[in-house]
């Protein structure tokens, strides 16, 4: 048992009482007093570790005078099954099972909760003990057995035994995290082999009898039981049957992969022709499911038929979904159109235009769709989140219609159109009732908004001529409305805010649809339609622009935004035709004859926002991101242009430019946009930066001028706090921006001896004073951490210690901040020691001086930054390390290289720092992020290639330097070799046990581990054997003799080669021979 350890509880550790349980009980399920709550779980988990918890919930379940007291025993029954440590007896888990199944028998009125509490008990005890034997027949597979006495019973114990059934289908479908994930596809893949055809067949039977019978479904016994038997044939259908879908919520995973088994059910149209009757024949509440069968039955693999079978599979298929069309009152029910409209999208995204065209009604149901569409997207606000598969169906019909070869007319030229004007237009007259009765608007989802405009794009791109008539004539209606409105006098806002609406979403579409061009063969006309749509949008701009001083709606600026957006990737660039018919409708309307005219609007453009929109983060992110894009895409295009304009712009207007932050009250963490800005001007300063200091200097002038003032106020001792904090923040996120960019050695080293040592101090005394604000402290290290970085391209860096220093203050300034509340932990302390790290890994990586110097003349810098980074270490509890993925992925990376390059100083610690890393390699290794998990075996591979070289020195009796330093860690480790064990036995659990993606990173220190340990490995080794059932021992006794086949006691790389070749057919050999075995996982004692 475990020891008691549930403070100032009135209990003794071990001996619960029934009456003590049923206040416990009360306790947990029924007070609102959450000190009482927390108590009660304590007082639980003592519980179910103590020896006697199986008998007392057998009590519990016996004599419990409440429904909580049957569900207390159910919870913790389910815990003691499900434990990995300490499992019980197979004995035990059948009388488990066999008990909950009488007691649900003989209690078919128990409280809903209780019976799913002990149902899910069962499913858990099957799921874990499904490759169990007792005496030559597996223990837990006898499901439909168990069932079939319900099943034979009253309608409540017909309930109890589909959901049952219901119920492990979902348990056997879902991994779980405390076993591994290549156990629970075993467990699947046999489930789904042995017994989930055999459950599904019985459903459909069942459902068969059911929809036979006149049901009477007021009578709540009849309904709940239907509503069970649909939940199980879904269960069965959305069962994952080859281990694909990793989650539930990516629909686009359209294919549902039936075994060929299976084929049987879906070539006899019975089982389609069961649901669409059923769907028929019973109420709304329960047609939703019926409708998500179908889904998953219309979305069977391909491959499971052949042509002629799929032909008339997808006939019975459209007959069904024309009857629905025809019959279309269920579907005034939300859940029933959702999942109709689902099933809608599987007809094209599993079958081909070119065979649905064959079916026979084909005429009638596709005019019966368009018809539903235009319906549906009239109605806006009734279920807007089901549009999406409507469009995706159209979407791909469109996508679809250049390729269909059929002879058989596929008639979507003539409704596409329908479909692109019902979009439209109902987006248009849906924003004056928005506005008028202060509904949400669906501009405000722009990532909705987003979705719906692609799959417009390839829609209004069918019969383009059409779409662009009407965006034409809608466009100029809505303008002049707008203009008249503005010059007029008396005009409400109302008025103008719905015409600035309905202008909004026009050019959202005007973008979307002139994106769209990407995916088809485009002609002159389309591009001179294009030319027509680009023209309206930029004479809006230049009335809007106009305005800006005065008023401005930030809606219609992001949809220009997304227009330039498209525009940009579209038609400016090296892959455009100069003499495209758009260009030529530009010169002749706005007089734009070339792309760099056209780019001079966009970059007119992103300075108007940057100038009156500076607090607007949307805008002002999305507008530097253009700017970024076209930095990156056209340099020497933009250069002539931008070059002397923004430097212009920025010494003249940095008072304009409120989204640099200078002069406002904005938050400290708002300034993020300078380093992107920054990013921008650097990269076009770059083009021809070349050795020009002075264009340099020019360059850095307004940054020169923060720095002084900076200094110059931490020289006086009164000073307005604020103000510095934001001059420096801004300041950093600018140079941090700069150093991103500029990533040639010369270019690179300017800036460098700009900073250094000139302003070096001010930056560590701000760390000095505000090491308890991060918002100061972050945006600094940053910078560090992007100047000690040598990128490829900046050559080797000659930097020296600087950062060294900076670290050993930042460190011990971290160090300082006491105690930190639990959820500021890493906004205050584990980001900036995470970035310290990098800093750290940056230096220590870079090649920039060779380390022995710092020893030779004595400069302790970096055994001072070493000593920080200890102590920043042993600051941070072990389980942080692992879940901040941020501060993982540093220190495992910083471990690698302190590990490879400075192991003496990792062997001089004291003995629990040694402990504690190695620790934290322990952990690492099974870690989920692989980065993390070969980080720590390539660590760990230095580790005990260090330890064998001195141990084979040990042997050798050679006086070796730093002797006392190795010896004390030879010391350790044999003082604890159970850290190293631990962790061979870890290693060789995830290669052969798990599904190992990092095969080469765990074989590398596997060898080093095997020959330190020896005897070790031995043992581990025949207990792994003797696991296996008798006949396969001596398959298993082989693998092991080939893995050690030819490889000598040393580390040598060849060496080393030959073992991981090994490794990997031992591996490959080791899974064959338990793929075919029954072995269960519960014979690893060793392992564990």
């Amino acid at each position: 048992g475990v020891q008691g350890g549930g403070t100032g509880h009135p209990w003794p550790p071990h001996s619960y009482s029934l009456a003590q349980l049923e206040i416990l009980c009360k306790q947990l399920y029924e007070t609102t007093d959450t000190s009482t709550r927390l108590q009660a779980e304590k007082a639980l988990v003592e519980f179910t570790n103590s020896p006697d918890c199986l008998s007392k919930c057998q009590l519990l379940l016996e004599r419990g005078s409440s429904s909580y007291s049957q569900l207390l025993a159910a919870t913790c029954l389910s815990k003691l099954v499900s434990r990995t440590s300490n499992p019980l007896p197979l004995e035990q888990r059948v009388d488990i099972r066999n008990y909950v199944l009488n007691y649900l028998a003989t209690r078919p009125k128990l409280a809903a909760f209780v019976t799913q509490a002990l149902i899910q008990l069962y499913a858990r005890i099957t799921k874990l003990g499904w490759f169990d034997c007792q005496k030559e027949d597996y223990a837990f597979r006898n499901a439909i057995a168990d069932v079939t006495r319900f099943l034979q019973d009253s309608v409540e114990h017909c309930i109890i035994g589909v959901t049952i059934l219901s119920q492990l289908t979902n348990e056997i479908n879902q991994a779980d995290t405390t076993h591994p994930l290549t156990k629970h596809r075993k467990i699947a893949s046999s489930f789904r082999d042995t017994s989930l055809f055999d459950i599904f067949t019985l459903s459909c039977n069942l459902l068969k009898q059911a929809s036979g019978k006149n049901l009477n479904l007021n009578d709540e016994g009849q309904h709940g039981l239907l509503m069970q038997l649909l939940k199980l044939a879904h269960n069965c259908l959305n069962f994952d049957f080859i281990g694909t879908s990793t989650d539930e919520s990516s629909d686009d995973l359209c294919t549902v992969q039936i075994p060929t088994s299976w084929r049987s059910a879906f070539l006899d149209s019975s089982t389609l022709q069961l649901f669409f009757d059923l769907y028929h024949s019973i109420p709304p509440s329960l047609s939703p499911l019926v409708l998500s069968c179908l889904v998953q039955i219309a979305s069977v693999r391909r491959s499971l038929f052949n042509n002629a079978e799929r032909a008339k599979f997808l006939s019975h298929l459209v007959d069904g979904v024309k009857r629905i069309l025809e019959n279309p009152q269920s579907l005034s029910d939300p859940n029933n159109y959702h999942e109709f409209c689902r099933l809608l999208a599987r007809l094209k995204s599993n079958y081909q235009l070119g065979e649905l065209v064959k079916v026979e009604n084909y005429p009638e149901v596709i005019r019966l769709i368009a018809n539903f569409t235009v319906t549906s997207l009239q109605h806006w606000e009734f279920a807007p989140n089901s549009v999406h598969y409507l469009l995706s169906l159209w979407q791909r019909l469109a996508a679809s219609v250049p390729y269909v070869k059929a002879t058989e007319p596929h008639l979507l030229e003539t409704y596409t159109p329908e479909v692109t004007k019902a979009y439209i237009t109902s987006r248009l007259e849906s924003v004056h009732i928005i506005l008028r009765d202060g509904l949400e608007d669906p501009l405000d989802d722009t990532g909705l908004v987003q979705q719906q405009l692609d799959q417009l794009s390839t829609i209004g791109r069918c019969e383009y001529e059409k779409t662009c008539a009407l965006l034409v004539q809608l466009f100029d209606q809505s303008a002049q409305s707008y203009q008249e409105l503005l010059q007029s006098t008396n005009s409400s806002a109302m008025d103008i805010a719905v015409q600035e609406g309905r202008l909004t979403w026009l050019v959202y579409i005007i973008g979307a649809v002139i994106g769209g061009r990407v995916s088809f063969a485009s002609t002159d006309e389309q591009d001179a339609m294009d030319g027509e749509l680009v023209c309206r949008v930029l004479q809006l701009m230049n009335l809007t622009d106009s305005r800006l001083a005065q008023a401005g709606n930030e809606k219609l600026e992001l949809a220009m935004l997304s227009f330039f957006e498209q525009f940009r990737k579209i038609y400016i660039g090296d892959q455009v035709q100069k003499s495209s018919k758009l260009y030529r409708r530009l010169s002749e309307v706005l007089g734009l004859n070339d792309e760099t005219m056209v780019l001079s609007v966009f970059i007119g453009k992103i300075i108007t926002n940057l100038k009156y929109w500076g607090q607007c983060e949307p805008i002002t992110s999305k507008t530097l991101q253009l700017l970024n894009d076209l930095s990156i895409g056209y340099p020497f295009l933009m250069d002539h242009l931008l070059g002397h304009l923004v430097l212009f712009s920025l010494s003249q207007q940095s008072e304009h430019f409120s989204f640099l932050g200078v002069n406002n009250q904005s938050n400290l963490s708002d300034m993020r946009c300078r380093t992107t800005f920054y990013t921008a001007l650097g990269r076009l300063l770059m083009v021809d930066l070349g050795e020009d200091e002075d264009q340099f200097e020019q360059f850095m002038l307004p940054l020169t001028a923060a720095f002084e003032a900076v200094a110059q106020m931490f020289s006086t001792n009164t000073f307005n706090e604020q103000e510095a904090k934001r001059t420096l923040v801004g300041l950093v996120r600018d140079l941090r921006g700069i150093a991103f960019a500029f990533n040639a050695k010369t270019s690179f080293m300017m800036l460098f001896d700009w900073i250094y040592p000139t302003y070096m101090p001010i930056l560590q005394r701000a760390v000095e004073l505000w090491y308890h604000v991060p918002a100061c402290t972050t945006p600094v290290l940053k910078l560090m951490a992007e100047l000690v970085h040598n990128r490829p391209p900046r050559g080797w860096l000659q930097l020296n210690t600087p950062s060294f220093c900076f670290l050993f203050l930042t460190g011990n300034r971290i160090l300082t901040l006491g105690e930190v509340p639990k959820d500021q932990v890493y906004a205050l302390k584990l980001k900036g020691i995470s970035i310290c790290f990098s800093m750290l890994k940056a230096v220590l990586s870079g090649n920039y001086v060779n380390f022995g110097v710092f020893r030779l003349y004595g400069d302790d810098a970096l055994d001072n930054a070493l000593q920080t980074f200890i102590k920043l270490l042993l600051s941070i509890p072990h389980s942080d390390l692992l879940d901040y993925p941020k501060l993982s992925q540093s220190y495992y990376s910083l471990l690698e290289v302190l590990t490879q390059d400075h192991m003496n100083f990792i062997a001089s610690l004291e003995p629990h720092v040694i402990m504690y890393i190695l620790s934290s390699i322990s952990e690492g290794l099974t870690a989920l992020d692989t980065m993390v998990c070969t980080g720590c075996c390539s660590s760990l591979d230095h580790i005990v290639t260090y330890l064998f070289k001195q141990l084979s020195r040990s042997t050798k009796k050679r006086p070796a330097p730093m002797a006392q330093e190795s010896d004390r860690f030879l010391h350790i480790m044999q003082q604890h070799p159970e850290m190293i064990q631990q962790m061979l036995s870890t290693v060789l659990n995830i290669i052969i046990f798990e599904d190992c993606r990092n095969q080469w990173s765990m074989s590398r220190p596997l060898l080093g581990l095997i020959l330190l340990n020896e005897k070790y490995f031995a043992d581990l080794r025949n207990s792994i054997v003797n696991s296996q059932p008798p006949e396969k021992q001596q398959a298993m006794h082989l693998c092991f003799e080939n893995l050690m086949e030819g490889i000598e006691r040393n580390l040598l790389t060849k060496n080393r080669d030959r073992f991981t070749q090994n490794l990997s057919v031992f591996r490959r050999e080791v899974n064959d021979s338990m793929k075919n075995s029954t072995y269960g996982m519960n014979s690893n004692d060793m392992m564990s």
